[in-house]
């Protein structure tokens, strides 16, 4: 009797995916490979910021894109199948980590401005009134009432070069009373008395022979100390410059010379600065175009010593400059010790700038007492 033959087992099932499902899952792929790309970029930005001359080139990533980009990544997950989890974990560190770098604004209570409060008023010009009609763009500034005012761009624009401005008969015809002081580009007008200039940072190198041009490359901070009722105020009227000329050519090689360069320099003024504030013991105004986002680590001491002005400002995203299209960097600043500011705006220049004019309320005389 043969054997009988032994069972045929069934073989065990090959998956075969269709074309459609893997077409399905490239989304979910892409999408978390966005996502660990868009965190990657936000830990090299912590890491890089202030640091690297070259990370001057990411910095010019609006700050509300730090908020805006995971949560739109965020809006997508649906698409990721599988992969939503790792990516919704992905995009949670990314905000965590960026949240802080994005320009969003908490203001907090202001107060009511009291009785005496001085106001200050902080602009870019523009290359003064080079483009636009003098007796318009005097009209602006004496709109604006202030008791201070500082002024940066006091200067032409020729030929894609500095040059000098003379306006200082009209400026004393305007406004008559205001003491006044100028170094390169930055002009100060002030109701009360400007007891010194002490120089800033690489303005020590300069003599009162310095040819303008050098000024105007090393005087970006102009100190005034002025005598407010029985005190001293020191004022810093602040121009850092531009950290890159956005109509270059990146694939020379000399763009990224010219941008080491300006990262130096602008590195050199920030810590001339500093230094100066470390030593300064009266209350201080720091207030300017400090061509610097809330992004940029360059802010970071500044912000970790001294007040801004952003605390009483209500815009949940405050904005100081247009580059020709929508407002999504905050330029300018304002930054006090030792004294409370009661109201920040960032108003519009109506045309005779590209950047918002800094106007603000500060504590009236009696409450400011300097120690020398």
């Amino acid at each position: 009797m043969e054997n009988a033959a032994p069972p045929v087992e069934n073989p065990a099932p090959v998956s075969v995916r269709s074309p459609q499902a893997r077409q399905r899952r490239w989304p979910g792929r892409l999408l978390l490979i966005a996502c660990a790309t868009w965190l990657t970029f936000v830990a090299l930005h912590r890491l890089l910021t202030g640091r690297f001359w070259l990370w001057l080139l990411p910095d010019l990533v609006p700050p509300i894109f730090y908020v805006a980009a995971p949560l739109l990544l965020f809006a997508l997950t649906p698409l990721a199948g599988r992969l939503r989890r790792r990516c919704a974990l992905l995009l949670t560190a990314s905000l965590l980590l960026g949240i802080g770098h994005s320009g969003l604004n908490l203001p907090g209570d202001p107060g009511t401005p009291p009785p005496g409060a001085l106001r200050v008023f902080s602009w870019n010009t523009l290359y003064w009134h080079q483009d636009d009609d003098p007796d318009r763009f005097y009209r602006f500034l004496k709109d604006q009432r202030a008791d201070i005012y500082l002024l940066q761009e006091y200067l032409g624009w020729v030929d894609d070069q500095p040059r000098q401005m003379n306006d200082l008969t009209r400026l004393r015809r305007e406004f008559p009373g205001y003491h006044l002081a100028v170094a390169g580009e930055q002009l100060t007008l002030s109701r009360f008395p400007i007891i010194a200039t002490p120089p800033v940072g690489l303005a020590a190198a300069l003599t009162p022979g310095s040819p303008w041009r050098t000024t105007f490359d090393l005087a970006k901070t102009l100190r005034t100390d002025l005598r407010v009722g029985s005190s001293v105020l020191s004022v810093y009227n602040v121009h850092i410059p531009a950290q890159a000329v956005l109509n270059e050519n990146p694939f020379l090689a000399s763009f990224y010379t010219e941008l080491r360069d300006r990262s130096s320099r602008r590195d050199a003024q920030y810590q001339g600065l500093r230094a100066d504030l470390d030593r300064n013991r009266n209350p201080v105004l720091v207030s300017g175009d400090f061509n610097t986002t809330a992004a940029m680590g360059e802010l970071t001491w500044l912000s970790d010593h001294l007040t801004s002005a952003n605390e009483v400002n209500s815009s949940l995203y405050p904005t100081s400059w247009y580059a020709g299209i929508l407002p999504l960097w905050q330029l300018d600043w304002t930054f006090t010790r030792s004294i409370k500011i009661h109201a920040y705006d960032l108003l519009d220049p109506v045309g005779l700038s590209d950047h918002r004019a800094q106007s603000l309320l500060i504590q009236p005389v009696p409450e400011i007492s300097g120690t020398g």
